[in-house]
């Protein structure tokens, strides 16, 4: 009897465990399926559908072949062609490059020797439904009309997959084109050589917003290739090697193996023995690879869990975390080696290097979400920056395939770098990075030697003076905090006297950071702050006066004493939600967008503005226009993105602003506190410990932090800093319809 008690009792707990086991597979499951990444895909969100992993080295995914900026990552909702399927894209930019190594299924022979100037003329393009499309994290699938192809892509780390399943005793064949670019991007010099029955290789060398692009690759198929033509500009090539400005090869494969082919296909920017070594090894398991790819993502989406009734507030959310972790991408070689902008090839030692640096925008919440959710990220970033400096002497500022594009203002690396150090992020050379920092503000590009010389910069030596000044300003501040981290107490003094450049600038007649000229009084006339000129004859950055005001995170309460106090600062501050939301000048820049006022969420320099009010004892203003920005700017179409989504910086604002926090000054190690519109927040840190952020009654309604605890104690402090909540605990709100206007007043200085 006593046996059989403990069998039974063996039964009831393996059942258990096992249903357990059921139920953590369901979980995930469910996780992956709430993502949508057609979200952004439509407007300018510039966002791609294709297959990736987490800052996946590739990115393959369908291209329209439409040269527009709706366009820049290849693909954009409203359009029902596509060309093919390349291998590097770009997440959210403006940026019209990439779109690498072009391939595409197809049932016919074609003429490869048709000067194709648009992808009308291209002999293989095929229209598609999106009805029979399909996308999710880690996999991608489409039907092809014309030859009536399905189409599956999947990926790992450095290899992508392709699976194509031709029509029965269809020809199947596969159309390689180098020569293929969109928007700026231009080959330059490529080459396809078939190795064997199985392999092909190559290479695309192309200039466009990256200057110096080369990247190699390798593909491998299921299937014995039967027969191949290879052209080049308008002329067919004998033997099995084509090399020149457009290189392009059809395949063909014998269709009595079946019905589908598989191909694997990896890149490199050293050399095609790099791309073959990054080639993942044995067969061609799509399902398999599809699978790992699934549970990569899975992994990655559960370090922050949501809970809510709402399933389309998990939906955004989820495609929101999905979208932060797609870049910066993997950019070297399983062998550690990458190649930079002056064709040097360097090995990067116990760390990842990682390019597709967007940090004029990345700088102000992905990259503090990554210090949460991907800290070892974090410190390979950096080591991919420093790297970048031993070349050029300078950190960099918007890098693609490691070239320099000097897109955008500042040096926003830096706030990166003291970010992390900040936040104790190890893995990197403080002493060397501080050197870089350094080196870099006191360097003479970019306008930093009228920096120098003004204290500011002067409109009428420059253009968007003000921006380029206020951003200079903090980047100087971010110096001096890590100046006084390491000791160095004259540059922090130094530093941080430069910091308040932004006192120069600001008019305290209109309220305005306003272009000064090199006479050190008179302001740039004829002052409309609603005014917008795109990238010329502007003091300001694809904005105006009203959007670019408010950039001094590192100083708020100064800012409120210039603007005369609380009240004033808060009531122009509210201006600004509620101003007309007419935008003046011939030029206008597309990218304010997500407009309410004037105040645009499209664009990053108004990301942090919402949590101002915190500074100015009405945290409750801060509670009802961050609740406002997040029911009003997001949604789960493929316009659910009011701009740019710019590598993960737009979706990093709603993952921060949903759970209830927010990075205002990126680099200071506190969150600020805004309005939570899950029911609970978990995040897992890297630690093994979590941190819950509770909003009890929370509701469309109840928007308002009403009381507070954090660990049970009383919490009346409107931020919370990286250091508490890494030690793991709960923060508790209690959310009402109705301010509470005694809640978070307590000054920043005893917070």
């Amino acid at each position: 009897m006593k046996n059989f008690t403990l069998f039974i009792l063996f039964v009831f707990l393996f059942i258990s465990c096992k249903e357990h086991t059921a139920e953590s597979i369901q979980d995930k499951t469910a996780t992956i399926k709430l993502v949508n990444p057609f979200i952004g895909t439509g407007g300018h969100g510039h966002t791609y559908p294709g297959a990736t992993v987490p800052f996946g080295m590739v990115q393959v995914s369908p291209d329209n072949g439409i040269s527009s900026w709706d366009w820049c990552s290849g693909y954009h909702y409203s359009d029902s062609i596509v060309v093919g399927f390349s291998h590097l894209h770009l997440s959210g930019t403006g940026i019209g490059d990439l779109a690498d190594i072009l391939f595409m299924p197809i049932n016919k022979k074609v003429d490869l020797t048709i000067n194709t100037t648009s992808r009308d003329s291209l002999p293989y393009k095929s229209s598609y439904s999106h009805t029979n499309e399909k996308s999710s994290p880690g996999y991608y699938q489409v039907f092809l009309e014309d030859p009536k192809v399905n189409v599956e892509l999947t990926s790992s780390l450095r290899t992508a997959y392709h699976k194509y399943s031709f029509t029965k005793n269809d020809d199947q064949s596969v159309v390689i084109d180098l020569g293929f670019a969109i928007n700026w991007d231009k080959a330059l010099k490529t080459s396809i050589t078939i190795e064997d029955d199985y392999t092909i290789s190559g290479y695309r060398f192309s200039t466009g917003w990256a200057k110096n692009q080369k990247v190699f690759f390798v593909a491998t198929f299921s299937k014995p290739i039967s027969k191949y033509t290879l052209a080049d500009n308008q002329k067919n090539i004998d033997g099995q090697s084509v090399e020149g400005e457009k290189a392009k090869a059809q395949l063909f494969f014998n269709p009595e193996g079946g019905t589908e082919l598989r191909v694997k296909v990896a890149v490199s920017s050293v050399s095609v023995a790099n791309a073959k070594e990054n080639l993942d090894s044995g067969d061609f398991n799509f399902e398999q690879a599809k699978t790992e790819a699934e549970n990569t993502w899975n992994t990655a989406l559960s370090r922050i869990v949501v809970e809510t009734p709402v399933d389309s507030l998990k939906t955004i959310f989820y495609t929101a975390l999905y979208h932060t972790q797609l870049a910066p991408v993997t950019f070297s070689d399983k062998n550690g080696e990458f190649r930079k902008e002056n064709d040097s090839i360097v090995t990067a030692t116990n760390y990842t290097a990682y390019s597709t640096l967007s940090l004029w925008d990345t700088f102000r919440a992905e990259n503090p979400l990554l210090t949460l959710i991907a800290p070892d990220k974090t410190s390979d970033i950096i080591n991919s920056m420093l790297a970048y400096y031993s070349t050029k002497r300078i950190l960099p500022v918007w890098t693609l395939y490691a070239n320099e594009t000097n897109c955008m203002t500042g040096y926003h690396s830096i706030p990166v770098i003291v970010d992390a150090y900040q936040k104790g992020i190890k893995g990197f050379d403080a002493e060397k990075a501080y050197e870089a920092m350094k080196t870099t503000m006191m360097q003479d590009e970019r306008g930093l030697d009228l920096y120098k010389k003004y204290g500011y910069i002067p409109y009428n030596l420059l253009d968007e003076s003000v921006t380029i000044t206020l951003e200079y300003a903090f980047d100087d501040w971010c110096v001096a905090q890590m100046a006084k981290a390491l000791g160095k107490e004259d540059d922090y003094n130094y530093f941080l006297n430069r910091s308040k450049a932004y006192q120069y600038v600001f008019d305290p007649e209109t309220g305005f950071m306003r272009g000064k000229s090199d006479d050190g009084k008179s302001w740039n006339e004829r002052f409309d702050p609603k005014y917008s000129s795109h990238r010329e004859h502007t003091d300001y950055t694809e904005g105006n006066a009203w959007q670019h005001s408010w950039f001094v995170p590192q100083d708020v309460e100064d800012l409120v004493q210039l603007h005369g106090g609380n009240d004033i600062f808060t009531r122009r501050l509210e201006q600004l939600f509620t101003e007309s939301s007419e935008i003046t000048g011939d030029n206008v820049s597309a990218d304010i967008s997500g407009l309410i006022g004037q105040y645009a969420h499209g664009n990053e320099p108004s990301h942090h503005i919402a949590y101002m009010f915190n500074y100015a004892n009405k945290p409750w203003l801060t509670q009802y226009w961050v609740r406002h920005i997040l029911d009003t700017q997001y949604n789960t179409t493929p316009n659910g993105l009011s701009g740019n989504e710019d590598c993960g910086q737009m979706s990093a604002w709603y993952v921060f602003s949903s759970i209830g926090l927010y990075p205002m000054n990126p680099a200071s190690g506190d969150y600020e506190i805004g309005s939570p519109i899950f029911e609970k927040s978990t995040i897992n840190l890297p630690n093994g410990k979590t941190f819950v952020i509770e909003a009890e009654n929370v509701s469309d309604k109840n928007i308002y932090i009403k009381a507070a605890t954090l660990n049970g104690e009383e919490f009346n402090k409107t931020s919370i800093s990286h250091k508490d909540i890494i030690k793991g605990g709960v923060l508790h709100l209690v959310m009402s319809p109705r301010p509470n206007k005694n809640w978070g007043l307590t000054t920043k200085e005893n917070q």
